[in-house]
């Protein structure tokens, strides 16, 4: 149990004490410095450590957000500071100094709490401070103060301000207006009753899989419950964020199942449409797998162009600085949200389709949708790369270069072109990607199926994928290299399979780039939550995309169209095999072991 150490004269009628308590601390009572300091040392080295003044005035919201939320080590309100076992040391260490300059008098002329925090400043701690925005956090020092803080408490709803923070700043148009204003409510009921973040994501999770479940049906009944279940697993998806949110429940195997599921549910559902169809007669398996493709991409533009530019200094451009003027006019800022069609924008759209119209119909939406505003986000930054001043990081360049997932055969290239990449202007590494993925993806597209060119052109791939990584990515469009290796990759799959023309080859390769874009999310997700990229001996295993991209054409050269389709399936299992196990093992560990708490607030998925 966490402990709180109540530091100086109690307050009468001061509801200080019970208000801790309910958070969860074993509270104790100290006269000063040097008592605080005793209790201090006595706390439990594995349990979280607060420092309260007794004078506290606020709302219980304030205490929660400054002495409960598990993503920082090192947190402070007006009035109190806490610190969980990583940061333990640091705040004892502040709190001996403060003891030995003197500030162990029975009563204090200022807060001790605070002056802790001012030598944690001092000692160049990073300690957190939440933004209370209307809620009162305050140290009276006298009993005007005093009834001056309890009116201001008085007057603000802290209830009210808990639900509102418990919906996230930034959201699409539909969660903002359509399911926000009562999926909050739904959290706070799951937390009256206990219930976890990773429950609810879990029960979005199974709600989803029934929905693929009744669109796979074909029947007009199962289109339709699809839908309504699709809309129910987006409201639960809502919910859950929110409900860490509301109760401050965060943690990194809660942010990785968030993240992780969304993608499952959503590529579950196109397979669910795919097999429905398929029922109905209408082979829809190919629009499947290329809306699965876009989707992907479009994702991993996003997380290139975000590791790239997320800690650059002179970080300005006039293209961000236009887009921000943007977003001053109100009207403005929907309309942007709505036309890069976001995930409650997106499974909307895909609900509403699945229950009114066919899977094609709903596949062809989808496509055109998710093209134009890949077009839109994209096309806008590259105008912001090309015309931001910009000195972008090691760091960043380390993110590029794992979210590349070069293999063996890129890395081994990549060592032997490292004089010859220096020699290269700046716009040579995305061109040279670029060069290379088309053609790959052209020859697959373009040629019969076990013919040789897109074996050739797979080999060149190798080759230009090595010239790409040779150097650091640290050019104004060197971000764009993930997104058309992925691509690359993925389409060639697509095409290949869609070449070898025999029925069960375009679910085997929708599964195969499932497996292998569940390995680049994941590559994503534990760069983000500040774990690294997977293990090198994974990605060798692997085979690193363009060892994929190669594999496969070779297999295609050699194989008949119905051993390839054989093949395809057996890559799939393989793959999806070592990259969940281990995936799995490390993100349980992360857990156990207690890594830092995670919790995205970045743009829609």
């Amino acid at each position: 149990m966490p402990t709180a150490i109540l530091t100086g004269q109690p307050v009468p009628g001061s509801s200080i004490e019970s208000e801790l308590r309910s958070l969860g601390f074993d509270v104790h009572l100290a006269a000063g410095a040097a008592e605080t300091e005793t209790l201090l040392a006595r706390a439990p080295g594995e349990e979280r450590v607060a420092v309260v003044d007794a004078r506290f005035v606020g709302h219980p919201h304030a205490l929660r957000l400054g002495l409960t939320d598990p993503r920082f080590p090192l947190a402070a309100i007006p009035g109190a500071v806490t610190a969980q076992p990583a940061a333990r040391q640091t705040l004892t260490r502040a709190m001996a100094r403060e003891n030995s300059a003197g500030g162990g008098t029975a009563v204090a002329v200022d807060s001790l709490a605070d002056r802790i925090t001012a030598a944690l400043d001092a000692d160049g701690a990073e300690v957190h401070r939440p933004e209370l925005g209307s809620l009162v956090a305050a140290v009276p020092a006298d009993p005007q103060a005093r009834n001056e803080a309890r009116q201001a408490v008085a007057a603000v709803d802290d209830e009210a301000v808990r639900l509102k923070s418990a919906v996230k700043a930034r959201d699409g148009f539909v969660t903002t207006h359509f399911i926000s204003p009562y999926s909050r409510y739904i959290a706070r009921w799951c937390a009256r009753r206990g219930l976890t973040p990773n429950q609810v994501t879990t029960a979005s999770l199974i709600t989803a899989l029934i929905a693929a479940g009744c669109a796979a049906t074909g029947t007009r009944g199962g289109f339709v419950a699809a839908g309504v279940l699709l809309i129910a697993s987006f409201v639960l998806d809502c919910t859950d964020g929110q409900l860490a949110r509301y109760s401050l429940q965060y943690s990194t195997l809660g942010a990785w199942l968030d993240a992780t599921f969304d993608r499952a549910k959503e590529y579950a559902y196109y397979a669910g449409l795919a097999l429905g169809a398929a029922r109905g007669g209408d082979d829809v398996w190919a629009l499947a797998l290329g809306a699965m493709v876009l989707q992907t991409c479009r994702h991993v533009v996003d997380f290139s162009f975000n590791e790239a530019n997320h800690d650059a200094s002179a970080n300005t451009s006039p293209t961000a600085a236009l887009s921000d003027k943007l977003d001053s006019v109100g009207w403005t800022v929907w309309l942007r949200r709505m036309i890069v069609l976001p995930i409650g924008e997106r499974w909307a759209m895909i609900a509403v389709l699945t229950a009114l119209t066919t899977p094609r119909i709903t596949f062809y939406a989808l496509l055109i949708g998710c093209a134009f505003a890949a077009t839109y986000t994209t096309a806008g930054r590259v105008l912001r790369s090309l015309t931001r001043r910009a000195t972008r990081t090691d760091r960043a360049a380390k993110a590029l270069a794992d979210l590349a997932d070069s293999g063996p055969l890129a890395e081994a290239g990549a060592k032997g072109l490292r004089a010859a990449a220096r020699r290269l202007p700046g716009f040579a590494t995305p061109a040279v990607a670029l060069l290379g993925a088309a053609a790959v993806v052209a020859t697959a597209a373009l040629t019969d199926f076990g013919g040789p060119w897109p074996l050739v052109a797979a080999l060149a791939y190798v080759l230009t994928s090595a010239l790409a990584v040779a150097r650091p990515l640290k050019g104004a469009l060197d971000w764009l290299v993930p997104p058309f290796f992925r691509a690359a990759e993925y389409l060639t799959v697509l095409f290949l399979a869609a070449k070898a023309d025999v029925n069960g080859a375009l679910p085997a390769a929708f599964g195969l780039v499932a497996a292998v874009a569940y390995h680049h999310y994941d590559t994503v997700y534990r760069i983000r939550g500040d774990a690294g990229a997977p293990p090198q001996w994974l990605v060798r295993t692997v085979g690193g995309h363009e060892g994929r991209t190669l594999v496969i054409t070779l297999l295609a050269v050699l194989l008949t169209a119905t051993q390839f389709k054989v093949a395809l399936t057996v890559l799939a299992v393989v793959v999806a095999l070592v990259v969940l196990v281990e995936s799995i093992r490390f993100w349980v560990a992360a857990h156990q072991v207690g890594a830092p708490a995670v919790h995205d607030e970045g743009e829609p998925a």
